[in-house]
């Protein structure tokens, strides 16, 4: 099965990126790159899908957020 959420990647003032998953609220990681933040976000969402399926936890359906644009 294949899952898609919205991310929030937020450049840090010191450098590097914070990503936050707001539909599984236990998914906050970093990286020096936005390309290694979202890297480790997507590890971050696996194994937290994997913690919820093993005890028996929902996976929220996946929502886009809109832009504020």
């Amino acid at each position: 099965m294949s899952y898609s959420f919205s991310v929030i990647l937020e450049p840090q003032p010191d450098g590097g990126f914070t990503v936050l998953v707001p539909a599984l609220p236990e998914v906050v990681t970093e990286g020096d790159t936005e390309g290694q933040a979202l890297l480790n976000a997507e590890e971050a969402i696996r194994a937290v899908l994997a913690y919820r399926r093993a005890h028996g936890l929902t996976i929220p359906p996946t929502r886009f957020l809109k832009s504020a644009a």
